[in-house]
């Protein structure tokens, strides 16, 4: 970094991810860029959208490769109704070696997309569904972005759009959901679909294990309505299923999305930090290396902030060239060492609920503080 001095604008690199049910990541950073113009409007701001493979995925990708297409599709939601979903497609200038097709599972298979919670019954199809109809159009590469999912069904509805039969005692298709994974005792997979050209990479936050004690039911259960006796159920159904594969249930990362990392590495997927792929989509080492200041932030900030997260990832990444790096977050619940400052949205507006309804204007706010702040230490 070349030191800043008062006599040319000040490098700012905006780069939050999204606050999850208040603000996406673009609103962060927009709100975020307007709040630090109205004090210092002579600074080079660029803005760069975050995402960490969950929620946002395909809009910060969107957002600097301008020329990528949105596709918008049909598929069966994680609670079995038609749900609108869509893909993006990046054309071949994105790389040198073909085109490249961006699935989100939030989008098709998540979290959000249930009237009601599901633990037993939330399904994967739709994500496969959307992964079979980027592969149709042609693409020649999948990213596949697992973060936000409903179901809990070991990647099992993903699997059978990929083309494997999960056939129960009497050569049926299994029960939809974890509910079915019991009945399972013959994988067929004579028809899979065949892996595109320059491969799949997987982009996820998690490094859990499919079962036991940290695996997806356990750890991510509980956030999908499931508790004591239903927990243990459902992590001895996808032991069960497991067992079927030749992947090994505990490898890291089998556990994200209900299991879904644990099916795309039996296709033969590659899985990777999400915000370690994105920042490097992004080219954000570079332009971290080049900033005055990076500005990042999340809605939530707590210890598992540093494990694999976006601003775990950047304050890292800012540390080694030496940036001074500031965090912005809904609320903050852990110590931020690292961050040169940090601001609370709750703290801003007095209460997090105040903060939640309205964090546009508190991110201007704390726009503003962090540019004064800025400007006093130049």
């Amino acid at each position: 970094m070349s030191p800043h001095t008062a006599s040319r604008p000040a490098r700012i690199l905006i780069a939050p991810d999204s606050f999850k049910g208040s603000a996406t990541a673009e609103a962060v950073a927009s709100n975020l860029a307007l709040g630090w113009s109205s004090v210092r409007g002579q600074d080079n701001v660029q803005l760069a959208p975050m995402a960490d493979g969950g929620e946002g995925t395909i809009d910060a990708l969107k957002s600097v490769f301008p020329t990528a297409d949105r596709r918008p599709i049909r598929v069966i939601g994680p609670g079995g109704k038609t749900v609108e979903a869509e893909w993006l497609y990046l054309p071949p200038a994105f790389g040198a070696r073909g085109s490249t097709g961006v699935v989100e599972l939030a989008s098709t298979s998540g979290i959000t997309l249930l009237e009601s919670l599901s633990p037993l019954d939330a399904q994967s199809t739709g994500f496969g569904q959307a992964i079979v109809a980027a592969l149709e159009a042609g693409v020649s590469r999948l990213i596949l972005a697992i973060g936000g999912s409903a179901a809990t069904d070991g990647g099992a509805g993903v699997l059978q759009e990929l083309g494997y039969r999960i056939l129960d005692e009497n050569d049926e298709p299994i029960r939809p959901g974890n509910r079915g994974l019991p009945d399972a005792v013959r994988v067929d997979a004579s028809a899979v679909v065949t892996l595109p050209e320059n491969g799949v990479v997987v982009l996820t936050d998690v490094t859990n294990p499919l079962t036991g004690p940290n695996g997806s039911a356990a750890v991510f259960g509980p956030q999908k309505g499931a508790s004591g006796e239903v927990i243990t159920r459902m992590d001895a159904a996808l032991e069960h299923f497991a067992a079927l594969f030749d992947i090994d249930p505990q490898t890291p990362g089998a556990g994200a999305a209900g299991g879904a990392g644990f099916s795309l590495m039996v296709w033969g997927a590659e899985v990777k930090s999400g915000a370690e792929e994105i920042a490097s989509l992004l080219n954000l080492p570079s332009r971290i290396e080049h900033a005055d200041l990076v500005i990042t932030g999340e809605g939530r900030f707590d210890h598992q902030s540093h494990l694999g997260k976006v601003v775990g990832k950047l304050r890292h990444t800012a540390a080694a060239f030496g940036v001074p790096i500031a965090l912005v977050a809904g609320a903050i619940a852990s110590e931020t060492e690292g961050f040169s400052c940090a601001m609370s949205l709750s703290d801003l507006a007095g209460d997090t609920g105040s903060a939640m309804a309205d964090p546009e204007t508190y991110l201007r706010i704390a726009g503003a503080e962090l540019a004064s702040s800025f400007a006093a230490k130049s």
